[in-house]
């Protein structure tokens, strides 16, 4: 039998890096230490629990069975360790330069960070604040790793180990420029279709699925043009007369600045929930919490 009081804390530091990340030189720059230093704790590593640990592969160090059924007891050992250390820590927004990470879909980007970073730049000046595609992460595996903060979006099939709180509904809207010939008019169903669209072709969810509805109406039979993204769908409504489909919130966003028009879709199309989401083992965190507080503050409806 191991005794944990033989085995350096600094060493399961590595292992759950190099679990999650899988990279040698990803883990070395995570902690600041070089690639011969990882080596050589991934060696006291294999000695300690007489197993290969961890294989080098064409996709990286994949882990043998006995490092996965290690990997999940060391996660909750060390997330217990750092909430323990800092159970006395205080949070204070106006000096603290803590970093926190959102994630984010690219719409909802486009609505929350202009904002949330002038609120920041009058009430919390050292705080840093980074986003990351939601359609990129493993939601749960990095919020339960604490490497995101918050997630921000419409998401469904949430596991339990995520709290939610609602910030507001919102429909699709039908966006165009302020000059086209629909703008100001009630747009019917004949009009909508005949005329010529974008359409944004986003892989992530929930705005995946809205192309499902426009093609049962028999938009997509039509369609010439199309974006992975919608973030650069203002700069082309702008300086065309195509009409495109999006969230209310974003043509709120966008109407002012690239002289956009927007009217309610005739479509009928799903409602967008979108709530903030984080992880139950941050829930008490002070700065998580203010976080939370401050995007319910600006956003919540």
């Amino acid at each position: 039998m191991i005794d944990p009081r033989h085995i350096d804390l600094n060493l399961l530091v590595v292992f759950n890096e190099l679990f999650q990340e899988q990279q040698v030189s990803t883990v070395a720059k995570r902690l600041n230490l070089s690639q011969s230093a990882i080596s050589n704790a991934l060696a006291r590593l294999r000695r300690t629990f007489d197993d290969l640990l961890f294989v080098r592969t064409k996709e990286g160090m994949q882990p043998t069975p006995f490092a996965e059924r290690l990997a999940e007891p060391v996660r909750l050992a060390l997330a217990g360790l750092t909430e323990a250390m800092n159970v006395q820590e205080k949070f204070d927004a106006s000096t603290s330069a803590r970093h926190f990470t959102i994630a984010l879909t690219d719409v909802a980007e486009l609505f929350f960070m202009p904002k949330l970073i002038r609120h920041c730049a009058q009430t919390a000046p050292s705080v840093r604040i980074s986003t990351e595609r939601t359609g990129q992460l493993d939601l749960m595996s990095d919020m339960g790793a604490g490497r995101i903060d918050v997630a921000i979006g419409a998401f469904n099939d949430v596991p339990d180990a995520l709290f939610q709180r609602r910030l507001f509904r919102q429909k699709y809207v039908v966006m165009m420029r302020s000059g086209h010939p629909l703008a100001g008019e009630s747009i019917s169903l004949k009009r909508y279709l005949a005329a010529e669209h974008i359409i944004v072709k986003s892989s992530e969810s929930p705005y995946d699925r809205i192309n499902h509805d426009l093609e049962k109406a028999g938009l997509m039979r039509t369609v010439k043009f199309s974006v992975p993204h919608f973030t650069a769908v203002p700069y082309i409504i702008s300086n065309s007369d195509l009409l495109v489909t999006v969230p209310q919130k974003l043509a709120e966003s966008a109407a002012l600045p690239f002289q956009l028009a927007y009217q309610p879709s005739p479509l009928r199309l799903p409602i967008l929930q979108t709530h903030i989401f984080w992880h139950r083992r941050y829930n008490q965190d002070q700065g998580n919490q203010w976080l939370r507080s401050l995007l319910v503050d600006l956003f919540s409806e």
